[in-house]
């Protein structure tokens, strides 16, 4: 939880020697005003706002897309940018038109913007403060040397030639000394369905690059990097029973979420510097004296991004052709990571088919893959509309894990144009919807290609086996199993650490899988292709989710069910054998009746008769395997449950190969069940959960048992050591 922080009067003398620093460096900046006019009585969304459950109305956001509309989106916003980059002072100045139109029954005389460069400031800022108090680290962690820091600077903000003030504002009740979300006040109100434009000058100094934006050496990845309006949610949008600003302060694991729009950004750079961008370029590059400008649109993304680099390689480039039309692929590299360049084409046009396949077809004509630097890692594995960034490895080789690694996280980064871009769920409070959703989708692809994580290293000789598992197995060692802290769909900042942020990647991966095993593959499947029908362009809800996969599906009790433990709760799954024996059944000493008469039975002459039986049985059934014989076998089971309810089979297996299966789904509560029965043949093994559908139970290895030592347990251990470590790797390049 962030709480508002009071800093003593040197660190607020420091802050005020850094600001004057920055102010040597930009241009002169505009005060903002001191006592602005009272807002609008339009609220934030709440700064705990988390998990929906109220599923939105079918006319939010405009309604379904038809595909009958002239644009994919409703679109709220235009951005038109002109941005000229200095490479050397890794700054650049900025113009901006942005045109808003209030979707609202109100008219609105204060809008708000985000300027998130300036997270990345100082450590007053709400993302450095988060940082500094987690337990765990962000990404790598890069420690931020003299000069690195970033910020945006507001020059000029006119609306129809007039001034706007602006004073920056704290939704989440964060540090006083954040900067990154600033409330303009207008000079004239937007009536209810109405537009304004806004001529905003900017000034951005880059940081080095350390989460998800900025530069190293000649490499500028430009993220976060210009103002951005935030989202006026309506009543029946995301859960808002009124209308409110969705515009959450920079956190240091949220991300983003945004209006619909078009952007038409220029980009001025250097001479013999090579350039990609969030959309298509417009013509040929115009060439003046020392600069270059190129020229891009895209409608109906919610962000921009770019990169820029005088060291980038010829550009390698491929095509996928789609339903919409050719997809033109491009790849940026630097030399020296050649080798990873047509692995990232490569997996990109396979996840343009898989995705495109079992979710819907890919609306856009471009997909644009940057490699990071060496030493730029940190550009590494971040998402935007039509562009990501991937991972750069040192051996590519099919069937190495750094050619694991490599595919996984180019998949990732472009699953996130579905879950993040087209989809365009709400990053800040429901992560969930786009990392965990997109987590699950990409290991689905790997799972249809029966990719396997494997180390055939050193330790895979040492321990004189392949030492591999599929990738849900894997996913399931970072999941908290034993003790989930937070739920799925709690937000990005309200988490106990940046582990169990991390469970969101994880943990959503396993549920999905779980939810998926119990109502079926192909029907899982198709309630994901009607969310995507349903909801694409359009911003939906957890609740959004819920309710289609239970609509779609036809199970809406094991839905509900399992969003009620995971997504909304913190319940885990822990069944286990508790008791299993296997018999014979023979007589026992004791009076019978014999003949109307009670008759005692001693142990010798049950031991006599019981010889006697088994010497005929044999010589009539010299074949006989071992387990079978005169008597029969009574079979006892039992299952404790420590944790939630869920569908579970146990399977008990017999001497002479058959097998017989007992069904537990009993949602009343329960925390154990028996079955006792008497067969022919002796039972050797029972196994809950035998197809593993249930990865979310906390331990595996107590799910079976043998009548005999069994040496494969071992053997799963071994493999959970691997994955953990492949679990650590995975979260840390794909936050």
């Amino acid at each position: 939880m962030t709480n508002s922080i009071k800093f003593p009067r040197w660190a607020i003398g420091l802050a005020l020697v850094g600001t004057c620093a920055l102010a040597a460096t930009a241009p002169k900046a505009v005060v903002p005003a001191t006592a602005p006019p009272v807002a609008d009585d339009i609220p934030f969304a709440s700064p705990h706002a988390a998990a929906v459950s109220v599923p939105s109305a079918p006319e939010a956001w405009g309604g379904a897309r038809t595909g009958s509309e002239g644009t994919l989106s409703d679109r709220v916003v235009t951005y038109k940018i002109a941005a000229t980059l200095d490479p050397d002072k890794h700054t650049i100045d900025g113009k901006q038109q942005l045109t808003w139109r209030n979707r609202s029954a109100v008219p609105v005389r204060s809008v708000y913007l985000h300027l998130y460069l300036n997270a990345f400031e100082g450590p007053g800022s709400t993302f450095y403060t988060e940082q500094k108090q987690n337990s765990f680290g962000f990404r790598s962690g890069v420690k931020v040397d003299k000069g690195g820091w970033g910020y945006t600077r507001l020059q000029r903000v006119e609306q129809g030639g007039a001034k706007v003030n602006w004073s920056y504002v704290h939704p989440d009740n964060g540090p006083s000394t954040d900067r990154t979300v600033v409330r303009l006040d207008l000079p004239e109100a937007v009536a209810p369905g109405g537009s304004t434009t806004l001529d905003i000058d900017f000034f951005n100094k880059l940081p080095r690059v350390s989460a998800r934006t900025g530069y190293y050496g000649t490499f500028h990845l430009v993220g976060q990097w210009f103002p951005k309006i935030g989202v006026l949610e309506l009543p029946g949008e995301r859960g808002a029973t009124a209308p409110r600003w969705n515009v959450h302060e920079f956190h240091m694991h949220s991300e983003f979420y945004a209006d619909y729009g078009l952007y038409d950004v220029s980009l001025t750079v250097p001479k013999g510097w090579t350039v990609g961008a969030t959309g298509e370029e417009q013509g040929a590059p115009v060439t003046s004296k020392d600069t270059v400008t190129h020229h891009f649109v895209q409608g109906d993304v919610h962000d921009f991004a770019w990169t820029a680099d005088k060291r980038f390689a010829k550009p390698l480039d491929g095509v996928y052709h789609g339903a919409n039309g050719p997809v033109q692929v491009r790849v940026l590299y630097h030399p020296e990571y050649e080798s990873n360049a047509k692995p990232v084409l490569d997996a990109t046009i396979a996840s343009l088919a898989y995705f495109s396949k079992t979710l819907g077809d890919y609306p856009y004509k471009t997909v644009t893959a940057v490699v990071p630097p060496y030493n730029a890692r940190e550009a590494g594995g971040m998402e935007y509309p039509t562009l990501f960034t991937a991972d750069y490895v040192d051996d590519p080789r099919p069937g190495t894990l750094d050619r694991y690694m490599l595919d996984f996280v180019t998949i990732h980064e472009f699953g996130h144009g579905y879950f993040y871009g087209i989809l365009g769920s709400n990053e800040f409070e429901e992560p969930m919807l786009d990392e965990g959703l997109n987590e699950y989708w990409d290991h689905r692809m790997e799972r249809a290609a029966k990719t396997r994580i494997t180390a055939n290293t050193w330790l895979t000789k040492a321990l004189k086996f392949d030492v591999s598992m599929n990738p849900f197995d894997e996913q399931r060692l970072g999941a908290m199993l034993d003790n989930p802290a937070d739920p799925l769909g709690g937000n990005s900042w309200d988490r106990y650490s940046s582990g169990s942020y991390g469970t969101v990647y994880s943990r959503t991966a396993t549920t999905m899988h779980d939810l998926e095993e119990m109502v079926g593959h192909d029907a899982l499947e198709r309630a994901f292709k009607q969310y995507y029908a349903t909801w694409k362009f359009r911003h939906p809800s957890i609740a959004d989710l819920q309710q289609t996969l239970a609509e779609s599906t036809g199970q809406r009790a094991l839905v509900e069910r399992v969003f009620a433990q995971q997504v909304y709760g913190t319940q885990k799954v822990d069944d286990r054998i508790a008791k299993f024996e296997s018999e014979e059944v023979l007589p026992a000493p004791g009076l019978v009746e014999w003949k109307g008469k009670p008759v005692e039975l001693t142990q010798a002459q049950i031991d006599k008769t019981v010889d006697k039986l088994r010497e005929t049985w044999k010589k009539a059934h010299p074949k006989a395997k071992d387990g079978e014989g005169p008597f029969p076998y009574h079979t006892h089971v039992v299952v404790k449950r420590e944790g939630a309810s869920v569908p579970q089979t146990v399977l008990v297996r017999f001497e002479d190969g058959s097998s017989k299966a007992f069904r537990w789904d009993d949602a009343s509560g329960e925390r154990w069940a028996r079955w006792q029965l008497v067969t022919r043949s002796r039972a050797v093994s029972v196994q809950l959960d035998p197809e593993r559908r249930i990865n979310l139970d906390r331990d595996k290895l107590d799910d079976g048992q043998t009548r005999e030592a069994n040496t494969a347990a071992s053997r799963r251990w071994t493999a959970d050591v691997f994955a953990a470590l492949q679990s650590l790797y995975s979260v840390m390049v794909t936050l």
